[in-house]
């Protein structure tokens, strides 16, 4: 974690529930040149579609119903900073092609929004399942896949870490 911290790669975080996947990469982040700036949090699994994508990209004035004020995403927010993808496994099929396009091309376009913002946020993320088994089931993307697991960290359960436990 230490030698991850001091660069800017990508970082794919696996291992099962309950492993402290949150934890290393808020390490990551504290131990990072970019400490200083915002650490974004956002579980894929947790959110509904259109809800995720309003906060990963953000959206224009007018863009969502009730919403007279635009939002900025997570990318905008953590600005210099990171965003990590929790459960990046469950994410839907049309969001990780609009994340590749935000990897690619290190620019945001907000929803409804018209011009792109340059972005500058480094990105982690997790997962508790083997996206190796979802790229073969068509469910995940395997650009995505090879995008983010830039440096993976394999975490081992608890059960195997008898050493990790406290008195």
């Amino acid at each position: 974690v230490e030698h991850v911290a001091m660069t800017d790669a990508t970082v794919l975080i696996c291992g099962e529930s309950g492993t402290g996947r949150s934890l290393i990469a808020g390490t990551i982040h504290r131990q990072s040149g970019r400490k200083e700036k915002g650490f974004v949090q956002i579980n894929c699994g947790s959110l509904p579609e259109s809800l995720l994508e309003a906060e990963l990209f953000g959206y224009a004035p007018g863009a969502m119903e009730g919403e007279s004020s635009g939002k900025e995403g997570a990318f905008e927010t953590a600005a210099g900073g990171t965003v990590f993808l929790a459960d990046i496994g469950a994410m839907p099929m049309g969001l990780q092609e609009k994340l590749m396009r935000v990897l690619s091309d290190r620019a945001v376009t907000r929803i409804g929004g018209k011009r792109a913002t340059e972005i500058d946020a480094r990105l982690l993320a997790s997962t508790n399942v083997n996206l190796q088994r979802l790229i073969q089931e068509g469910t995940f993307r395997p650009d995505l896949y090879a995008r983010i697991n830039v440096i993976p960290i394999e975490i081992k359960p608890l059960r195997d870490r008898k050493d990790d436990i406290l008195p």
